[in-house]
């Protein structure tokens, strides 16, 4: 709860107190599906299930859904609770396949599953988590599921995408924006879109919100990549320059290595590999913060806010739309 009765969830604001209410049942209920769904005859896998459903996280897709749901006539439908149940299971099983490729050993401030166990345990545990969002979203109807077929294909394209990395000649500024609406922009988007079909929005504002998604969902991407440069601590929550160690190239890395100078230069030499040598990753992180990256990704921040925005001008006015607006000025806020 924030001064002047504003209250936040993940980075909303909700000026309506009923709303927040409302929002706040739902993400209840749909906290309750979750621990129903991965729930099986075998104890192991309700194990290896329940490990990052209780881990926490901010359950920003199902708040999404619930939130986009506010802004049609049926926003009481059950169905909103079921969809968000769905996108935050299929968001869950893709953590678990990330922290497989990744060879994460951490997730959420716990040790990750294939830490804790094995990498064939983690794979099978998303997959398990994959089988009960299908199933939960067959209650739906063929379109959810249709669409829901339609965000796995693009989730996937956009982890091989980022996987074999910008063909020959292509810009990589684009491959990279290209790789961010798919990997995250497009589950972000099916949730705004969920939410507004259950609620029984008209279909230009089914519309809006999906873009608005995966606008949102892009730019959440990219705040990251600039908060990973230009924290100067640790008080972000992410310690500055887990990117260049992991050889992960962002957008301000890729705007930065566009120049001609001899900083350029020097950064296209350095993040040629993952950064494991400490001095290596500090003049790295020098480069980077006295060149231009930071300022041009945030100027495409500040384009897609804009974006956004248009969106949500498609929308009823509502205490729904305000909550999504703020939505909208955290994103480009946290960055500083």
């Amino acid at each position: 709860m924030q001064g002047n009765g504003i209250q936040q969830i993940a980075g909303v604001q909700f000026l309506d107190r009923e709303l927040a209410r409302v929002i706040e049942q739902g993400l209840v209920d749909v906290e309750d599906v979750l621990h129903r769904e991965v729930r099986g005859d075998y104890e192991f896998v309700t194990e290896t299930s329940l490990h990052l459903i209780d881990a926490g996280g901010k359950r920003f897709r199902p708040l999404f859904t619930l939130l986009a749901g506010q802004v049609g006539p049926r926003a009481g439908s059950p169905d909103l609770v079921t969809a968000a149940a769905v996108v935050e299971l299929i968001h869950l099983a893709t953590l678990y396949h990330d922290d497989v490729m990744d060879s994460a050993t951490m997730r959420r401030g716990a040790k990750s599953a294939n830490a804790r166990w094995d990498n064939s345990v983690a794979i099978l545990t998303g997959d398990y988590l994959f089988a009960h969002a299908s199933r939960l979203v067959a209650d739906l109807g063929p379109g959810a599921v249709r669409i829901i077929a339609d965000t796995f294909a693009a989730l996937v394209t956009g982890q091989m995408r980022e996987t074999r990395g910008p063909r020959a000649g292509e810009d990589p500024v684009a491959h990279y924006l290209t790789v961010v609406a798919e990997k995250t922009g497009s589950l972000i988007a099916t949730s705004g879109r969920y939410g507004a079909m259950f609620a029984g929005c008209p279909p230009e504002q089914v519309t809006a919100l999906r873009r608005f998604g995966e606008i949102i969902g892009s730019a959440f991407q990219v705040s990251d990549d600039v908060i990973d440069i230009a924290s100067e601590t640790e008080t972000s929550g992410k310690t500055p320059g887990t990117d260049l160690r992991e050889g992960v190239p962002t957008l301000p890395m890729l705007y930065a290595m566009q120049g001609s100078g001899v900083g350029a230069a020097r950064l296209r030499e350095l993040l040629a590999a993952p950064l494991t040598d400490d001095d290596l990753v500090d003049e790295a992180l020098g480069l980077l913060r006295s060149g231009d990256g930071i300022d041009r990704s945030r100027e495409t921040l500040g384009e897609q806010a804009r974006a956004a925005r248009a969106e949500l001008a498609l929308l009823p006015e509502c205490p729904a739309r305000d909550a999504l607006a703020s939505l909208t000025e955290f994103v480009v806020r946290r960055t500083g």
